[in-house]
């Protein structure tokens, strides 16, 4: 093998053309996400073009091979295992209304509008009708968990409707899969079938909880102990790849497995080093997952069937849309919501194209309405980044004025600080927040909290804190809390651009009141300080200050000397920010 290796005159051809794949497979996705980010729009687009300009339709230079799908489906492996330690154990219970209310009912629906629109419009059998309603009935994982994790709205309410319903459809997959072979068939035994693998998929999530909340605590203990970090990532990916496996050999998806296993690990203090961890591999596995999905769109069939193609795509998006806007009106979620939520859900997802194929497979579908189907998913999964994006644009519009939507959250938070004066509000209540209190109650400083996690606000008020439900990106949620009256404001948000938002809409109210920001580091403390913040504190910063102090200390420097040297550079940097002039930040 070396010697081959050295003469290159012997090298393996197939080496070659695997390795010039993969260099053409780097180097697209290198400028395409390097041109992504300069036009603002998700890198997950920037595969997908990759996909379908480089796939068998179009340059043909990617081939669909098994071996790449089956590491493309470990991407979604990886994001699932990533959404689980955004969870825990307890916020899945409190999910379950969530879960299998919003995605029983958001799957019966679209299922049935879809068989009986394909039934009745397109002429095709139940069956037919049946097996399509149950493929586009499914949404995509991959995309909306990945768009919502970037844009920090996991855990709001449109978040937590969207992860419920898309949780029941990774439930749903192997019933689908245990049904349409039975529809074939005309065989009896169904029902029976179905129960067995209910029962079946209950038992196996229910080993796999008690035995990871027995072993997975004890195991990232001895694995800390080392102090490894390639243990540490050894150890987690065992455990990913080990849960699914476990799920996939008892016939449920992979990304299951991996999502309780995410979860188990969030109720550890380890998340934070596994996710850091954990994304490297994420990121590159699901961008391959995006490649393949373009390389299965045939642009010439596209151009070919334009108006059929058109027509199915609409009925696809708006037809989901429509369900879920039904069901969220049913359960009184506020319009903003309502909207999100169904633009979130309104496209095909991976289990979906698993399905459709199957259908085809089967027989239940012919091979032009296998195409038309197919094609109009694809479709679908290019066009949610945009339409998610819109629609969160409309969302903000349309929730300004809006103030009947939010009348119960503003109540509770105008009682919450009535009786406070010269107080100080905090947005955001996660660690930095309420290490904040902590120091405000010492010195008997009145504050009220503002924070979007029930999970956080639940922590909080345990400890007795005075914190609240609302969005502070709301003026009239501020003026609730006494910004009005207030004799300061703190933003702990970790994402700048959210930050921005708070500071623009308390300076508009209070020109005057001190605004001291959380910022992850010094390049967005112009921004920030444009924005109208009075203080701008980076982490970074702060911490790169501390650790330098510990390191002469234990150089043999005095820690008079140490916290001197620290002193002098925090203020010089510190007063270089506070020269910065007040410009306008970009938009």
């Amino acid at each position: 093998m070396l010697t081959q290796i050295l003469h290159f005159g012997r090298y393996d051809s197939a080496v070659h053309a695997n390795l010039l794949t993969l260099l053409l497979l780097l180097t697209s996705a290198v400028v395409s996400v390097f041109v992504a980010r300069k036009l603002k729009v998700p890198s997950m687009l920037a595969y997908l073009l990759i996909g379908i300009a480089m796939g068998p339709h179009a340059l043909d230079v990617f081939s669909e091979s098994e071996t790449a799908s089956e590491f493309a489906e470990f991407g979604i492996v990886f994001l699932m295992f990533s959404i689980g330690l955004e969870f825990s154990i307890k916020r899945l219970v409190a999910m379950r209304k969530l879960v299998f209310g919003f995605g029983a009912t958001q799957m019966a629906l679209t299922a049935a509008a879809t068989g009986f629109i394909t039934w009745m419009a397109y002429g095709q059998s139940w069956k037919s009708g049946i097996a399509i309603g149950l493929a586009v009935a499914m949404s995509s994982t991959a995309i909306v968990a990945r768009m919502l994790s970037e844009s920090f709205e996991l855990h709001s309410r449109s978040g937590r409707q969207t992860m419920g319903v898309l949780l029941f459809q990774d439930l749903a997959v192997v019933p689908c899969l245990i049904f349409l072979p039975a529809l074939a068939a005309t065989g009896d035994g169904l029902l029976y079938s179905l129960g067995i693998a209910a029962a079946q998929a209950l038992a196996v999530l229910t080993l796999l909880i008690w035995v990871g909340k027995k072993f997975l605590g004890r195991l990232f203990a001895k694995v800390a102990q080392h102090r490894s970090d390639e243990l540490l990532v050894l150890s987690t990916l065992w455990i990913v790849v080990g849960l699914s496996y476990a799920t996939a050999l008892s016939g449920l998806s992979m990304a299951l497995g991996a999502f309780v296993g995410g979860m188990l690990i969030s109720e550890t203090i380890y998340r934070h080093q596994v996710e850091a961890d954990i994304r490297p591999f994420r990121d590159i596995l699901l961008g391959l997952f995006f490649v393949t999905v373009g390389m299965m769109l045939d642009l010439r069939f596209v151009f070919a069937n334009l108006p059929a193609l058109g027509l199915a795509v609409l009925l696809l998006i708006g037809g989901k849309a429509c369900v879920m806007l039904c069901i969220t009106y049913v359960s009184k979620t506020p319009l903003t919501t309502a909207l999100r939520t169904a633009a979130q859900l309104a496209q095909a997802g991976e289990f979906g194209l698993v399905l459709v194929e199957l259908a085809h497979q089967l027989q239940l579908i012919t091979l032009s309405v296998f195409q038309i189907t197919l094609s109009a998913m694809l479709i679908s999964m290019f066009i949610a980044p945009f339409l998610i994006s819109r629609a969160a644009r409309l969302s903000v519009d349309l929730g300004r004025g809006d103030w009947a939507h939010g009348v119960t959250i503003i109540q509770d938070v105008a009682v919450h600080s009535m009786a406070l004066k010269d107080h100080v509000v905090i947005c955001g209540f996660g660690r930095v927040g309420s290490r904040i209190a902590e120091f405000l109650t010492l010195e008997n400083i009145a504050f009220i909290g503002l924070d979007a996690d029930p999970q956080c606000i639940d922590k909080a008020k345990a400890r007795g804190a005075n914190v609240v439900f609302g969005n502070a990106d709301r003026i009239e949620v501020l003026i609730a809390a006494g910004i009005g009256r207030a004799r300061a404001a703190v933003v702990s948000y970790p994402d700048a651009h959210s930050a921005e938002r708070v500071i623009r809409i308390i300076r508009a109210k209070r020109p005057n009141i001190p605004i001291i920001v959380r910022t992850s580091d010094d390049k967005d403390v112009i921004r920030l300080k444009a924005a109208g913040a009075t203080e701008v504190i980076p982490e970074v910063l702060e911490s790169g200050l501390l650790i330098a102090a510990e390191t002469l200390v234990a150089a043999g420097i005095p820690m008079r000397k140490a916290m001197d040297h620290v002193k002098a550079v925090r203020s010089a940097r510190y007063a270089s920010m506070r020269s910065i002039p007040a410009q306008k930040a970009e938009p």
